[in-house]
This record gives structure tokens, C-alpha cells and sequence, in this order.
């Protein structure tokens, strides 16, 4: 399998702008995991719900929901996208 060069560098190794004015609508789906590590007494305050401060589970969702939308000025030479959905789980 040809292996593809990323075309966001010149020949010199410079970043740069990537033309998509002419490329085909496609459909894509990304998917990303994170982990997050606390002490046994704040895992029970945030999966019961009693954290002083409100419901941090819900708030974590809308701030990912928020970072879904600000995907253009969040990573680096990221194009603005159209985006349908965006969904934030916790197991």
C-alpha cells in the first residue's frame, strides 16, 4: 500500500493552508476516548451526583458538545466543518 504524504507542509517542511474549495462533500465520523483519574471519594461525589458544585457529568457534556463546535479553532489547520451531531457518553 502506497503510503500518502500529508499535504499541510511544503517542500521545506513549512506549515501551510490546504485548498478544499473543490474537493467532494464526504461524510466522517470520529470518535475519541479520554480518561480522567481522581481519588475514590470524588469518583462517588460525581457518580452520586453530590458534588457542591452541581452536576459535573452534565457540565462536562456541554462543554465537549461546545468544543465539537469550535473544532476549526481548536486544532491546527482544521477547516471549518459542517457538523450533524455530536454526542458525549460516560460509562
Amino acid at each position: 500500500m502506497e503510503r500518502k504524504q500529508l499535504n499541510h507542509f511544503d517542500s521545506s517542511g513549512k506549515a501551510v493552508m490546504v485548498d478544499v474549495a473543490g474537493k467532494d462533500e464526504t461524510k466522517r465520523i470520529a470518535v475519541t476516548h479520554g480518561f480522567i483519574s481522581m481519588n475514590a471519594e470524588a469518583f462517588l461525589a460525581v457518580r452520586e451526583g453530590s458534588v457542591k458544585k452541581g452536576d459535573v457529568l452534565g457540565i462536562a457534556r456541554v462543554a465537549g458538545i461546545m468544543a465539537v463546535k469550535k473544532t476549526p479553532e481548536l486544532i491546527p489547520l482544521c477547516h471549518t466543518l459542517q457538523v450533524t451531531s455530536a454526542g458525549i457518553d460516560f460509562p
